[in-house]
């Protein structure tokens, strides 16, 4: 099919928000349980199927009293009660509190009946049957004792957790489109929740180009080059929450191009292609693009990175078409421009509502300089306090110097990168001091 070429540098809203509207929605759902959707957004809400907790309960190791049976204790006449039984946590109550005694209860154990309150045991002191006094308050294990003393008066409800104090039967708990992180774990199944429904898990097929490329441990031969763009691009796709599908490395021939295309289209529901995406002679990914589905040639006015290709494509026996990115060759470009475009549509593909990042704010600690006209986003490392934290000034900015060389070759100085610190297309320049938005590069 034909292709369209911008006549003008996009700006990066206008490319991102031409990606994002090729995404009609979100990949199916499936049921997992909710340990195994952790990093998933939910595509349907959590509704708890108990009262959590599903009855009164103690929160506190101790004894279950009636709290008018307390009134008036202290340390120097405190209130004599008699032990009736135990609770362990898990068991029914089969014991009722009547005037002038208590229960040995655990922490969690269900409230018996007739108490309405709970003594914690650092209050009391053992009694065995002869009214001797054991260990003040240390533990509520050991033999049963006779009768406790408690030291202090307690209110009803003391110590007590109330059943639904947290969630109630029939409530939506986490809502769709929320994200199923550990705590959210915790609560769905808290919530009596034996699965949840996620957005499946984008497939995305990760092809690079060049004959000069060569897999790792490879003999390099008189022009060759390790392959840094096709492991790197299926580590930023695996932190992105995706399934990375190798589809290998490919001659700058189109008939190759194609042929690993096509497996992508069958197997993935994006692909990205690094490499080939410019108008050299030897750039024929953009034709590969070309001849299975539609995909237009975009010069974004971004530093590193300009030339960026993207479509879409109908897979072998339809579906939804597969998103196709064209990225630079050069490793940090390819990077760059994974974050600013391929990330936010990964994210809208797996049912995140708000795919793209919020920026945090930088200063800078020295000069930089840039083209007019493009948006650069440096690779900046951030000053840290002794103990690891990223330091922050009075006004709440994080300091940055460069990493390294800023060339969209120079792969040492994006891995020693905490951060793209983000410089407007108006300025050719920003002294020290300078304020910067910063994007941290922590895979989320």
């Amino acid at each position: 099919m034909a292709t369209a070429e911008a006549s003008r540098l996009l700006s990066v809203e206008d490319a991102l928000a031409a990606v994002l509207a090729a995404i009609g929605q979100p990949l199916e759902a499936e049921d997992l349980a909710p340990e195994d959707a952790l990093g998933r957004w939910l595509a349907a809400p959590v509704v708890a199927t108990t009262d959590l907790p599903p009855w009164d309960n103690s929160a506190m190791d101790g004894y279950a009293v009636r709290a008018a049976d307390t009134a008036g204790s202290s340390e120097d006449a405190p209130a004599r009660l008699r032990v009736v039984g135990e609770i362990a946590a898990g068991a029914w109550p089969d014991v009722t509190v009547g005037a002038g005694t208590a229960v040995r209860i655990a922490t969690g154990a269900r409230i018996p009946a007739g108490a309405d309150a709970v003594v914690p045991v650092e209050l009391t002191t053992p009694l065995d049957g002869d009214g001797r006094a054991g260990p003040r308050g240390r533990e509520a294990a050991g033999p049963l004792p006779a009768a406790c003393l408690v030291h202090e008066p307690v209110q009803a409800g003391g110590s007590i957790r109330e059943r639904a104090g947290d969630l109630r039967a029939n409530s939506v708990v986490l809502a769709a489109g929320a994200r199923m992180t550990a705590a959210a774990v915790a609560l769905a199944a808290g919530a009596g929740a034996s699965t949840v429904s996620v957005h499946r898990r984008p497939r995305v097929g990760v092809l690079a180009t060049g004959d000069e490329v060569r897999a790792a441990g490879d003999p390099l031969g008189e022009a060759g080059i390790p392959d840094a763009n096709g492991p790197g691009l299926r580590a930023l796709v695996a932190a992105s929450g995706a399934e990375p599908i190798a589809l290998g490395t490919a001659k700058d021939v189109l008939d190759d191009v194609a042929r690993r295309l096509g497996r992508g289209l069958r197997e993935a529901d994006v692909v990205i292609v690094s490499g080939g995406v410019s108008v050299g002679p030897y750039d024929v990914v953009r034709a590969a693009f070309g001849s299975v589905g539609s995909v237009s040639l975009w010069r974004v006015a971004v530093q590193p990175g300009k030339p960026f290709a993207f479509g879409t494509a109908d897979p072998p026996g339809g579906g939804e078409p597969v998103l196709l990115f064209g990225l630079p060759g050069n490793p940090v470009s390819t990077a760059v421009t994974f974050e600013l475009f391929v990330r936010p549509a990964l994210r809208r593909l797996a049912g995140e509502p708000r795919p793209t990042r919020n920026a945090d704010r930088g200063v800078l600690l020295e000069p930089v300089s840039k083209a007019r006209g493009r948006r650069t986003f440096l690779r900046v490392a951030a000053e840290r306090e002794a103990d690891g934290r990223f330091r922050r000034d009075e006004r709440g900015r994080v300091p940055v110097r460069l990493a390294g060389g800023q060339g969209s070759h120079v792969l040492s100085a994006l891995a020693a990168a905490d951060a793209l610190a983000m410089v407007p297309e108006a300025d050719e320049s920003l002294p020290a001091g300078a304020d910067v938005a910063l994007w941290w590069l922590d895979g989320s």
